[in-house]
């Protein structure tokens, strides 16, 4: 057997196997990154979702005191018409 063939026969297995370690590590290195980048993304939603919803309740408790004013409007106008009939 001829030392080439004899090395060829070494190398290309160990080789294979350091191949493989070597795209396992690359996808665990990328989904990792994936992951994090899902993560960032899902703490941007949850900030945008907290000030969103702060606002909101602003709206409402504005449109509540609204709502008080015309109710203490409309019971002035049906005292009025309750006087008048």
């Amino acid at each position: 057997m001829s030392e080439n063939v004899y090395l060829l026969t070494i190398c290309l297995p160990l080789g294979t196997i350091l191949l493989i370690f070597g795209m396992r590590y690359y996808a665990a290195v990328m989904q990792a990154k994936a992951n994090l980048a899902h993560q960032e993304a899902y703490r941007q939603l949850a900030a945008s979702m907290a000030t969103s919803q702060a606002a909101t309740t602003a709206m409402l408790s504005s449109i509540d005191t609204a709502m008080t004013d015309i109710r203490s409007r409309m019971a002035a106008v049906e005292k009025i018409l309750k006087d008048v009939e």
